[in-house]
């Protein structure tokens, strides 16, 4: 009888379902190899992936094939002759990518789902009408950039991706919904539009995305795991070792708090401090780099307030911290490149910006979490000529980390966009 029912189920199971458990079962057990359960594990496989580089290339997302800048005397070309890749080149491929870029500027289209401004929930799907501030801006940033770019149709049978245009961050704010009605809203509003449009249903959203910047977004979808699954989260929360984040799939956007006014020239400013941070303490990672380094005079870490301005504090200082708070993301990048300094990463799991793009190793450090008591000597180690790279290229590609109303080529706008189109490749069932 057990055989019998063993029997019928493999007959009435698609093929594709034992597939889809093979690859499941596959790239768990690579997940698996690289990311172990506890963070402080998690941290060493940033710059210890070297073992299983060659088998698990096209699996393992990149920022996590980074290596760390080495600890030894090897030069930099032995150095790169191991990694087999330029170390000082900003872009993985700068030739493809202007050319990449240079289409999809001429055939990318989005479809932004309609709203009036009488709508109840104006406030929630267009654009403000106002300049986004804070550490959330970038969300806000996004719609006002892309509702001026030329990427926009009002066609939608000419589009390549389709927009959410709901506001995570205002919904926190909207006292008709706040953070615990977030979840019962989007499952409305996409059931809404599934009714409504017939684009959604035709790829169960894979060709849809939303922007969030507040962490918030990261549970909005709990209630409708098709769009956590499927739809493409342009997020900044983007960790790997959240479950809802999907590499490769969802995109990472940068946490970037507006300055106005031309970008300064910091490259003469004499950075007489090593490294520095300033911040709340509000996660492991932030509690044992004040243990290591509270009274070191090399590297200034503060909790409390600063005694110079935060903008002196990063013109000042060779290497500026990117420390893991609540979450792996912070507007700390985007400050430290603002300013001319050099990011240093530490912050496990973390999908960075562009990533497809940029090499990030090219103008910033990433230090696992486990390497805390060692960030002096790593620091230390880092020559002039090698400083001087890193902070020229800092200098260079700050420019893709700044807003702009309407977008300017290469601008995170754009650099958000191309993520998206590297995306566009979806099997959609005609209308």
């Amino acid at each position: 009888m057990a055989s019998r029912l063993r029997s019928r189920l493999y007959l009435r199971t698609p093929y594709y379902a034992f597939l889809s458990i093979a690859l499941t079962s596959f790239f768990f057990v690579a997940g698996w190899i690289v990311f172990t359960s506890t963070e402080d594990r998690g941290a060493a496989s940033v710059g210890t992936l070297k073992v299983i580089h060659k088998a698990s290339e096209n699996v393992l997302p990149t920022s996590c094939r980074q290596t760390r800048f080495p600890l030894d005397n090897r030069t930099k070309n032995q150095h790169d002759k191991e990694n087999g890749a330029d170390n000082y080149d900003l872009f993985h491929n700068r030739t493809i990518f202007l050319q990449d870029y240079k289409e999809m500027q001429n055939k990318f289209k989005i479809y932004v789902y309609p709203h009036k401004a009488d709508d109840a929930f104006a406030n929630i799907f267009l654009p403000v009408d106002f300049n986004p501030s804070g550490n959330y801006a970038s969300e806000s940033y996004f719609k006002k950039a892309l509702m001026k770019s030329r990427l926009i149709t009002h066609d939608p049978t000419k589009a390549d991706f389709f927009f959410l245009p709901f506001s995570i961050a205002r919904l926190r704010h909207d006292s008709r919904v706040n953070v615990h009605g977030i979840q019962d809203f989007i499952k409305e509003y996409i059931s809404n539009i599934s009714q409504k449009y017939p684009y959604w249903n035709r790829t169960n959203g894979a060709d849809h995305f939303y922007v969030a910047c507040h962490s918030a977004g990261r549970t909005a979808m709990d209630k409708v795991e098709h769009v956590q699954v499927n739809a493409i989260q342009v997020v900044c929360s983007s960790s790997y070792y959240v479950s809802s984040h999907v590499a490769h799939k969802d995109v990472s956007l940068p946490q970037i708090w507006p300055r106005q006014g031309n970008l300064v020239a910091p490259i003469s400013v004499e950075r007489n401090t090593l490294a520095f941070f300033a911040g709340a303490i509000n996660s492991p990672v932030r509690t044992r780099l004040l243990e290591v380094w509270k009274d070191d005079p090399e590297i200034f870490v503060n909790f409390g307030r600063l005694s110079t301005p935060y903008s002196q504090a990063l013109l000042r200082s060779k290497f500026c911290l990117h420390v893991k708070g609540f979450e792996v993301n912070t507007a700390r990048i985007g400050d430290a490149l603002y300013y001319g300094c050099v990011p240093v990463i530490i912050a496990n799991y973390y999908d960075l910006p562009f990533n497809d793009i940029l090499n990030w190793k090219s103008f910033s450090l990433v230090v696992p979490t486990l390497d805390i008591p060692l960030l002096k000597d790593i620091l230390h180690r880092i020559s002039l000529k090698q400083y001087t790279e890193l902070q020229k290229n800092v200098l260079e590609v700050r420019k893709h980390f700044q807003w702009h109303v309407p977008p300017v080529d290469y601008d995170t706008f754009n650099m958000v966009m191309y993520e998206l189109w590297l995306r566009r490749h979806v099997l959609r069932i005609p209308l």
